[in-house]
């Protein structure tokens, strides 16, 4: 990589905290090499008491664009001077776009995008279909943003009754008064209503940590009546590749059970495409990162 870098070298960020551990760092100097971008992404360690003065830095460094991670993801909206109309809604940001090198900094969220193509690259178009999504965190509540702005017929949202339950009131409250989509938001412990709209849903986003460690042996459908071969299932978990709930899915005749890792790769394919213009080498970066 120091053969590419030179005085004329465009700079991408990542602030967060921690932040060491990401793969994005790999993900995007990577493609910028495939792609002969001159261009570097360097990750930063901020919080939110340095957030203020990050975020000037952009401006004043002329960086092109940064990531944005926990825990800046909310605090980070009133420092912007714009935010896209999904961000707006999931009241979070992911990848902020310096506009022109201007200063003017534009606030997006790509998470809801990446689930989209990622179920898109499946075959599984979210357009006026039911959809059943378990989970009301960061991923949940993106996700079924972009659903309802890509036209999703009916979001049937389950989550358990804890500290997340009140943000999933607010995203069904932001969907119906902002889009024509139906949403409902149900308690997880309600079992009954959750076997009834999965029997009527045609896509499945599990957007818990189900199956994340240490749930490795946690899923949240164990009733093999559940599958059928036309409900497409998605579980933004890519750590363990498999999770219980694709195994038990497969297992019992799912034919469209995947993990999070499109999703993953897809966000950020989004997010490279609006602050370079250029398109990410997925497929390549794929093959790097996941061997």
């Amino acid at each position: 990589m120091s053969e590419r870098l030179n005085g004329h070298t465009l700079l991408v960020s990542l602030i967060a905290y921690p932040i060491r551990h990401s793969l994005s760092p790999t993900m995007w100097n990577e493609s910028f090499a495939k792609n002969k971008m001159d261009y570097a992404y360097l990750a930063f360690e901020v919080g939110n008491e340095e957030l203020a003065d990050a975020v000037q830095g952009i401006r004043a460094l002329k960086i092109q664009g940064s990531n944005v991670s926990m825990p800046n993801k909310q605090a980070i909206l009133p420092l912007l001077d714009e935010l896209s109309p999904a961000a707006k809604l999931v009241g979070a940001v992911n990848t902020v776009v310096n506009v022109n090198e201007t200063g003017h900094l534009v606030g997006h969220i790509t998470d809801g995008v990446g689930a989209m193509k990622a179920l898109a690259s499946e075959g599984v178009e979210i357009k006026d279909q039911i959809v059943t999504i378990t989970g009301c965190g960061g991923a949940g509540t993106a996700i079924a943003i972009q659903a309802a702005l890509d036209g999703a017929k009916e979001l049937r949202i389950f989550n358990r009754d804890d500290k997340t339950y009140a943000n999933g009131q607010e995203t069904v409250r932001k969907i119906l008064e902002n889009t024509d989509t139906i949403a409902t938001l149900n308690h997880l412990e309600d079992q009954e209503a959750f076997k009834k709209s999965l029997a009527e849903s045609s896509i499945y986003i599990d957007a818990t940590s189900a199956g994340m460690k240490p749930q490795e042996d946690v899923s949240l459908i164990n009733d093999p009546e559940l599958i059928r071969p036309d409900l497409a299932i998605m579980d933004v978990v890519y750590a363990p590749a498999e999770t219980k709930l694709l195994k038990f899915a497969r297992e019992n005749g799912a034919k469209i059970a995947f993990n999070g890792l499109k999703m993953m790769l897809y966000q950020g394919a989004e997010a490279f495409q609006l602050i370079t213009g250029e398109e990410m080498p997925i497929d390549y970066v794929e093959s790097v990162l996941f061997k």
